[in-house]
């Protein structure tokens, strides 16, 4: 009989990071600068544990390995997918990520890096640093090597409940009072272009001018094309969100009771808001779980708000 996997997350200490992911999602880390919750990981850097049923105590990256069919027996050498919550209390470094080929060749065989977020909370007529306004590589290259960060960086209008997906190539970067739940490729590798001079440990933190170069995408994806509200869906029901080569999205509002039937590899569900059952095991806002293929009809009943992904 198949079981939901239930998870124990591992959380990150960031010099932006802060204090929202203990006192509002629970999870006990102490300290002032917990940058980001790793939920379902099965990365080197951050492995998460199964909690309950068969596969108790053991990793995601082990249950993955041993017994591919949970997973519908997808044709990767390492599970897909990362899912993370991240709390900026302070702005994050200008950053952009490779695609597969340029981290296969440069990053000893890592996948590259094609992530979306959605943001579960932000301050009010917030930004974001999303894309840049240099017409040509020279240009870019230029703006870079001269500082010229406020002419070149684009930044956009949001608000909570948007979606953004940041392709490889998209300069990018979350500021300051930020929750975001990030769906991701299973990857670690970032670039820093900028990181407004600061220092960890009294040295400035490094950065990776040459490779930023190489993948910037030239010139940035349209403004319209970046952002997308998932305000006002449907409840007690999953609703597509996003869906790439990589990942299909899903944001489920309960309120009450939703049946879905499980038909892909696998089905990673975040609890953002709220607290209910998923048949019959209690949940509540920051955990979570793994429905395996296979699984067949599942009831979520409560009041809660959940984002569901699954690998293509």
């Amino acid at each position: 009989m198949k079981e939901i996997m239930l998870l124990d997350p591992v959380c990150t200490h960031n010099i932006w990071g802060g204090t929202r992911l203990r006192e509002e999602f629970g999870y006990p880390v102490e300290g002032d600068d917990i940058g980001e919750c790793w939920g379902i990981s099965a990365h080197p850097n951050g492995d998460t544990v199964i909690r309950n049923g068969s596969y108790r105590s053991m990793t995601l990256s082990q249950v993955w390995r041993e017994h591919p069919e949970e997973f519908g027996n997808l044709p990767y050498d390492r599970f897909p997918l990362l899912t993370k919550i991240i709390d900026a209390r302070e702005d994050l470094s200008i950053q952009v990520h490779p695609d597969d080929v340029y981290a296969k060749d440069h990053e000893n065989g890592s996948f590259g890096k094609t992530e979306c977020w959605y943001i579960v909370d932000c301050p009010d007529d917030a930004t974001l640093v999303i894309g840049h306004n240099a017409k040509s590589k020279e240009e870019l290259e230029r703006m870079v090597e001269e500082g010229r960060w406020k002419e070149l960086l684009r930044e956009l209008p949001v608000s909570k409940g948007d979606m953004i997906q940041i392709s490889p190539g998209t300069v990018h970067a979350i500021k300051a009072g930020f929750l975001i739940l990030e769906t991701q490729q299973n990857s670690d590798i970032t670039y820093r272009v900028y990181d407004y001079d600061r220092r960890s440990n009294g040295v400035p933190r490094e950065l990776h001018i040459e490779k930023s170069m190489d993948v910037i995408q030239v010139p940035a994806k349209s403004a319209p094309d970046s952002v997308k509200s998932t305000l006002g869906l449907p409840v007690n029901q999953l609703n597509e969100i996003y869906a790439c080569e990589y990942y299909k999205i899903w944001k489920a509002e309960i309120d009450g009771k939703m049946e879905v039937e499980q038909n892909d590899p696998f089905l990673s569900v975040s609890i953002l808001e709220g607290a209910g059952s998923v048949d019959g095991q209690a949940v509540k806002k920051g955990q979570h779980l793994i429905v395996p293929f296979g699984y067949g009809n599942i009831v979520f009943e409560g009041c809660m708000t959940m984002i569901e992904s699954t690998a293509i």
